[in-house]
C-alpha cells in the first residue's frame, strides 16, 4: 500500500489577481538573450523594455498598478540593449543593469518612483570587453556584485568604490550562476555543458563536472544545505532537472526528465521553505517542488497553469510577501501582450494567526559584512529577520565594523568608537528633557498609560489585519461570481 508523503506545502496554490491590479500597457523587450527581464523587491518592480537606439527599463512602485502611460519615465542610460537587471539585496532603492554596450550601471531610484527619465547612473563599471549578460549580488556582503560577460569572464566588483576586485577567465560563455548561502562559493553553468563550483575569494575552480547534455542554456542555483539544483536539456532536447553534491560533480544525485518543450526553465528558490519553482519561457505553467533529505529528494508538489505563455518572470523576496494571507511566494509574469500579471502563492489555513511554521526567520536587508571584509577573505551568512513583525530583526550578534561612506550606503558611515559618546550625549539630552517636563498630578501612573496605549495599538493593528483579510476574501468572491456569470 502506497502512502502519500506528508508536507505542509502540498496544498499550496497560485491565483492571479485581477487585471486592474496588475501592470498593463508595457513594451517588453524583444531581445533573444535568455533572461527573466523582470526584477522585484518590496518597493519596486523593474521590467526591461524595448527601446530604439539604446537600452532602457521601467521602474514602478508596487502600488502603482493599472495601465502604464506610454510616456512614463524610464531608466535610459545604456547605449545598447539591457540584458539583465538585479536589485541590491541591502538597499531597495539601488538597482544594477547589464547591457550589450559592455557596461554595468547602478541606479538610485527615489522612494516615490521616477518623475522623469533617469539617464545619469551613480556608478558605471566598464571592464568587460563584450556584452554583459548576468548580474548576481552577494547575499550577505555589502556592495559586492558579480557579473559575467560574453568575453567568458567573471568579475567580482566592489561597487561602493567602483573597482573590479577579482577577474576569472572561463573556458566558455557563462549561462547562469548563483552564490551559496554565505557567499563563499559560486556555481555556474557554461556553454561547454560543464557545471563548475568556484571559490568566491580566489576564483579557483573547486569542482567541475558534466552537466546537462543538451545544447540549450542550463540554469543553476545553490540550495541552503550546499546542494546544487539545475535545469537543462538532455541530448534528445528533453527538459530535465537535477540535484548535485557541491563536493562531487562527477554524477548527479537525481536527474529527472520533465517534458519535451523547448523553453529554458528558470529556477526560483526559497531557502526558508526549501521549495523550488520552475518557470519555463514560453510555458503557461509554473511547477513547484520541495527538496528534502529523503529519497527521491526532489518531491513534486503541484503546478500553476494559465492560458497565456510567459515572456519573462520576476520573484518577490520573502520580506515583501503578505504573511497575513499565508502568502509564501509571489510571481510577476510578463505576457507577450504587454501585461505584467501578479500571481500570489498561498498555503490555505483556517487560522488568521501568524503561522510560525511557514515563516522561519528570513534574510533581511542588512548586510552581515562589508565589502572590505569579504575581499579580505571573510564569510558570513545573511542577517536574519522575523516576519512576525514587519520591523523586527533577529541579528544575534551586532556587526562591529567601521563603515566607509560611499554613494550606495543608505546612511553616512559612522565609526564604531563614536557610538558610546553619542549614546552618552543622547542620555544626557533625555535627562535634560525629563527635568524640563511638567510635574504629573498626584496618583497619575505614566507607565500604566503607556501600557494602555501599546495595548490599544496592538488591538487596532489586529483589527486592520482582519479587515484587510475580509476585503481580500470579498474581492475573491466577487471575482469568482464574475467568472461564473461569464461562463
Amino acid at each position: 500500500m502506497a502512502f502519500m508523503r506528508k508536507s505542509k506545502f502540498r496544498h499550496v496554490f497560485g491565483q492571479a489577481v485581477k487585471r486592474d491590479q496588475c501592470y498593463d500597457g508595457l513594451r517588453i523587450t524583444r531581445t533573444s538573450w535568455e533572461s527573466t527581464y523582470c526584477a522585484v523587491n518590496p518597493k519596486f518592480v523593474a521590467i526591461i523594455t524595448e527601446a530604439a537606439g539604446g537600452g532602457s527599463f521601467l521602474v514602478l512602485p508596487l502600488e502603482k498598478t493599472g495601465r502604464v502611460n506610454v510616456d512614463h519615465p524610464m531608466v535610459a542610460g545604456h547605449k545598447g540593449a539591457v540584458l539583465d537587471i538585479a536589485w541590491c539585496p541591502h538597499n531597495d532603492n539601488v538597482i544594477a543593469s547589464a547591457s550589450e554596450d559592455c557596461t554595468i550601471k547602478l541606479w538610485k531610484v527615489p522612494d516615490e518612483g521616477l518623475k522623469e527619465n533617469l539617464t545619469e547612473a551613480v556608478v558605471e563599471l566598464s571592464v568587460h570587453q563584450r556584452r554583459v549578460t548576468l548580474l548576481v549580488w552577494h547575499p550577505s556582503a555589502m556592495n559586492v556584485l558579480l557579473s559575467t560577460s560574453s568575453d567568458n569572464t567573471i568579475i567580482l566588483w566592489n561597487v561602493g568604490i567602483g573597482e573590479a576586485m577579482l577577474q576569472v577567465e572561463m573556458p566558455d560563455q557563462i549561462y547562469s550562476g548563483a552564490f551559496n548561502f554565505d557567499g563563499s562559493r559560486f556555481v555556474c553553468t557554461c556553454k561547454d555543458k560543464k557545471l563548475r563550483v568556484l571559490d568566491s575569494h580566489t576564483g579557483a575552480i573547486l569542482q567541475e563536472g558534466q552537466g546537462h547534455m543538451g545544447s540549450k542554456p542550463a540554469q543553476c542555483v545553490y540550495l541552503k544545505n550546499g546542494q546544487i539544483f539545475t535545469s537543462g536539456f538532455s541530448r534528445m532536447s528533453e527538459r530535465q532537472y537535477a540535484l548535485w553534491d557541491e563536493n562531487d560533480l562527477s554524477k548527479s544525485i537525481v536527474m529527472e526528465e520533465i517534458d519535451s518543450s523547448n523553453g529554458v526553465m528558470f529556477i526560483f528558490y526559497d531557502p526558508d521553505t526549501n521549495m523550488v519553482y520552475l518557470a519555463g519561457k514560453g510555458d503557461s505553467l509554473i511547477r513547484y517542488y520541495e527538496v528534502t533529505d529523503e529519497a527521491p529528494y526532489v518531491h513534486y508538489l503541484e503546478l500553476y497553469q494559465s492560458k497565456t505563455p510567459q515572456r519573462g518572470i520576476g520573484f518577490m523576496p520573502k520580506r515583501g510577501l503578505n504573511v497575513n494571507n499565508n502568502e509564501i511566494a509571489r510571481f510577476f509574469k510578463l505576457h507577450n501582450q504587454g501585461l505584467c500579471e501578479i500571481i500570489p502563492f498561498t498555503v490555505p489555513r483556517k487560522s488568521e494567526l501568524f503561522q510560525d511554521d511557514l515563516y522561519p526567520d528570513t534574510a533581511s536587508d542588512q548586510p552581515a559584512i562589508s565589502a572590505d571584509d569579504f575581499f579580505a577573505g571573510k564569510n558570513a551568512p545573511p542577517v536574519l529577520m522575523s516576519l512576525k513583525d514587519e520591523s523586527a530583526g533577529t541579528q544575534k550578534e551586532p556587526v562591529k565594523m567601521v563603515r566607509k561612506s560611499n554613494i550606495l550606503d543608505k546612511m553616512p558611515g559612522k565609526p564604531a568608537q563614536q557610538q558610546p559618546q553619542q549614546q552618552q550625549q543622547q542620555s544626557s539630552n533625555n535627562a535634560a528633557e525629563a527635568a524640563a517636563a511638567p510635574a504629573f498630578p498626584p496618583g497619575f501612573d505614566p507607565q500604566g498609560m503607556l501600557d494602555d496605549m501599546r495595548k490599544l495599538k496592538l488591538i487596532v493593528k489586529a483589527h486592520e489585519r482582519r479587515i484587510k483579510t475580509l476585503e481580500e476574501k470579498l474581492q475573491q468572491y466577487e471575482s469568482d461570481e464574475e467568472q461564473v456569470e461569464e461562463a
